[in-house]
């Protein structure tokens, strides 16, 4: 980026990227040296890399620090109403990119860089990501982080400072490693310590009735210490806030011990309350109840809820004066969103809030929440849906309990008139499960807790009518919706691919990057061969740029010519990367009994990390390995085939992954995927999907129409009807040779010949226990992969798909659906007007 560009680059680089005016360059330098010199304390003989991309970072956080500061003095003028999305997860990535291309200054800052003969790229890889997410449902909310901010919205995040997020993968002898990330070692530019509103949160305890009602006392308490992180919209001067909870200790934690004169003692027993926000668990899809993520979960709703109202009763700029006391008022001016049941406790919380403290009437307080409470839920798995033990919930927050049996009381009383004698409904429907041990489903509290449900893709959000939910559903259909969830344009097509960005200006303007619908202008040039070898000519280039990466981390020599074949995301048996394998075992089964036959060459990669927990899982990436291992080695094949394993899959390899990619693999057994939206950054930057009739795959084809997609499987319909006549994988095996060859060779060590048992394993899961039913998609996939080569063949065609599906994405812009969640849930509108810049007087 930092080498020098000749006029017509630079004009090239038009006004999404912004001109670098000489005063800015100059600003910029004089800046980044003061902060080189004063807040790091270095001059540049002594300043390394590191060094300089935390000089580059405070010189853009200053560019951000008074469009926060006007942007919350704005809401606390115009009080509107303010959206508050609580998760556990928030999958960040790195912040420096993508603050400069908001801010619109990052021409400048590239420019200044160079003139000083720093290269930014090199200083921006220095920036560790945030991994404070597993997958889907922490990027998403990343995305809609972004999307709020463009749109104007008065929103604010809420979440857990977790001090080591997603462990970082390492790859030994094919086998997973996990090592803890460290993210904070060298401190974090972007946040913001508020020490001044550290709240208490209470733990344990027990009930006690008194006259003025229920109290909750003996508790012990942790403080929430918030750390603010800014989020600017795209160039519009709003800047929003991510809140981060952090746990302090108390200074009086544990005086007893001063008691006994072991006060050593007591200060290291300091770290056991700390330790709540330590680390991010690292399940995706599974429910783990362990006592520590209660805290978690608990922690960050009671912190979260405390700040809501504090800002709800003081309606003036960092006035701590009440000035709100009516409650009813709180629906109109607060939208709480729970991003799946993790926040869940919000509901009885807020619940102990307006009874307990704020002494309102039950039947109130429980209008009042419902209406301020919306819940999305992600996923239709089983084992992925959280059930607290009571035991554990009566022992850790009693009063909590409590509220909990009354809602069910009143809510089974409500079942119990609709539906007199229906023993089966109540069982279904209670909040309590009775079953072996007694438990809370907090999905069912979710909903009743309310006002509105949301599935995250439409086929998704019919399974949960029909499905999970059906007995809610026919009790209140009117709280049912559906949202699909969307990317930010920003990130995920401006930011990674600037030169398919520089390409659509030229061709439709710069209004696209907060306006996606526009990207369906690009229709009229699909076949277009002057446009198809633009858009062919930056593929290529991006998937050298990602080649020179992996063969210098892998050395592996990639064939760049090659179909770069991809599916990345968590390792999961519902998402297949089994059948990704059964297809490359079968490709070179197919190459070694025809040598010399034609072949569409590929380089198929697979990324992502597995729960540590997750046998199944692990052992699937240790299978990829040892087969890239045969492969890769085999003279016979040479450049017509290759398996790479990526390894440390995260948002900045996404980043570089998604541009280079021709192949997305989305391939989850159909009604398994909640919607998937690895998918959708794919399509956007020009790959073609291979994939099931599930998730966002569904409103995909609708979009760009069936012609421009590779579908294959079985549908949601024929996949029930499988279970229920019954799946027998033998069927499948004995009628496909390729497929019995190919389970054969897993089965019995052709890919492990140290160990001959090594993969036994995943053969009988393939063979005798798979819910997911590879073997029976198996012919379908196959050949819909022959189809794939066969037009891939064919570049002319292959580009004319590629720009439909470009140009078929703009539903799939993070900001489309924040529209639809402000329109239909919160009763919020965007608004696209700018706030008046730093240096622009205040309306």
């Amino acid at each position: 980026m930092a080498t020098p560009q000749s006029d017509i680059d630079k004009r090239k680089q038009i006004s999404v990227r912004g001109i670098a005016e000489v005063e800015d360059v100059t600003e910029i330098k004089k800046s980044f040296n003061r902060h080189l010199h004063y807040t790091l304390v270095k001059d540049r003989n002594v300043a390394n890399s590191r060094d300089y991309y935390f000089a580059l970072a405070h010189t853009v956080k200053d560019h951000l620090v008074s469009r926060w500061i006007r942007t919350q003095q704005h809401y606390y003028d115009k009080d509107p109403k303010r959206v508050y999305y609580l998760s556990l997860e928030y999958y960040m990535g790195r912040s420096l990119q993508n603050t400069m291309i908001n801010l619109g200054i990052n021409t400048s800052c590239d420019e200044a860089m160079y003139q000083i003969g720093l290269d930014i790229e090199e200083l921006e890889e220095m920036e560790e990501d945030a991994g404070l997410g597993n997958g889907g449902l922490g990027r998403l909310a990343a995305c809609f982080l972004d999307s709020m901010a463009t749109l104007g919205m008065a929103a604010y995040g809420y979440g857990i400072r977790y001090e080591y997020g997603i462990f970082a993968q390492k790859i030994k002898n094919g086998e997973q490693h996990e090592e803890p990330d460290d993210w904070l070692r060298f401190g974090n530019p972007w946040e913001k310590a508020r020490p001044e509103f550290m709240l208490p949160v209470n733990f344990y305890g027990r009930v006690e009735n008194t006259p003025q009602g229920k109290k909750w006392v003996d508790t012990q308490v942790v403080f929430a210490m918030p750390y603010d992180n800014p989020i600017p919209g795209y160039q519009n001067n709003v800047v929003n806030t991510l809140r981060l909870w952090s746990a302090k200790s108390p200074i009086d934690f544990n005086l007893k011990f001063f008691n006994d004169g072991d006060y050593i003692q007591a200060v290291l027993d300091r770290n056991l309350a700390e330790n709540i926000t330590r680390v991010l668990y690292p399940n995706d899809n599974f429910f783990e109840g362990k006592e520590l993520r209660l805290k978690q979960e608990y922690f960050m709703c009671a912190a979260t809820l405390q700040d809501i109202i504090r800002r709800f009763k003081s309606s003036k700029f960092g006035s701590k004066e009440e000035t709100r006391t009516d409650f009813e008022l709180l629906p109109e001016k607060v939208a709480i969103q729970l991003n799946d049941t993790h926040p869940s406790l919000a509901i009885p919380e807020l619940m102990r809030v307006l009874v307990d403290l704020e002494g309102l009437p039950w039947e109130k307080a429980w209008e009042i929440t419902t209406r301020t409470c919306a819940y999305t839920n992600h996923t239709v798995l089983p084992e992925a849906l959280e059930r607290w033990p009571t035991s554990m919930l009566e022992s850790i927050l009693p009063r909590h309990m409590e509220i909990i049996y009354h809602i069910n009381f009143l809510h089974l009383k409500e079942i119990e008139k609709r539906y007199p004698g229906n023993m089966d409904k109540l069982r279904h429907m209670s909040l309590i499960e009775e079953e072996g041990e007694k438990r809370v489903n907090m999905a069912h509290l979710s909903i009743i807790g309310s006002h509105a449900v949301n599935g995250v893709a439409a086929i998704h959000s019919e399974i949960i009518k029909k499905d999970i939910f059906k007995d809610f559903y026919e009790l209140t259909p009117e709280k049912f919706q559906n949202k699909t969830n969307g990317i930010t344009p920003r990130r995920w097509l401006l930011l990674c691919n600037p030169g398919l960005s520089d390409l659509i200006c030229d061709k439709i303007g710069d209004q696209w990057p907060v306006h996606l619908d526009q990207l369906t202008k690009l229709k009229q040039w699909a076949k277009d061969p002057n446009f198809q070898r633009a858009v062919m000519k930056v593929k290529q280039e991006n998937k050298l740029k990602l080649a020179q990466l992996l063969e210098k981390e892998y050395k592996v020599e990639i064939n760049v010519a090659s179909m770069f074949d991809i599916q990345v995301k968590r390792i999961h048996e519902y998402k297949r990367q089994l059948l990704n394998c059964l297809h490359i075992i079968t490709l070179y089964n197919r190459i070694k009994k025809c040598p010399n036959a034609k072949f569409t060459p590929r380089t198929i990669m697979i990324g992502g990390k597995a729960a540590p927990g997750y046998y199944a899982a692990k052992k699937i990436i240790k299978l990829i390995c040892a087969v890239g291992n045969v492969i890769n080695n085999d003279p016979i094949v040479g450049d017509k085939l290759k398996v790479i394993y990526l390894e440390n899959y995260r948002v900045t390899l996404a980043e570089k992954i998604m541009p280079a990619a021709d192949l997305s693999e989305q391939i989850s057994t159909a009604g398994t995927e909640a919607s998937g939206t690895g998918n959708m950054k794919f399509m956007l930057n020009g790959a073609l999907t291979i994939g099931t009739l599930d998730g966002a795959n569904v409103e995909m084809a609708e979009e760009m129409g069936n012609e421009n997609i590779f579908i294959f499987g079985m549908t949601v319909d024929e996949v029930e009807e499988l279970k229920r006549t019954g799946y027998n994988a033998y069927d499948y095996y004995n009628a496909i040779p390729e497929l019995k060859q190919v389970v054969d060779q897993i089965q019995n060590g052709f890919f492990s010949p140290g160990n001959p048992n090594e993969f036994t394993d995943l053969a009988d899961i393939l063979l005798k226990y798979d819910r997911f039913f590879s073997l029976a998609d198996f012919a379908a996939y196959i050949k819909a992969q022959d189809h794939v080569s066969e037009v891939y063949q064919n570049q002319a065609k292959w580009a004319e798909m590629t720009i439909h599906n470009i140009a078929s994405s703009g539903k799939f812009s993070s900001d489309r659906t924040i529209s639809d969640y402000g329109h239909d849930i919160w009763g919020v509108e965007p608004n696209y007007e700018k706030l008046p810049a730093p240096h622009e007087p205040r309306d």
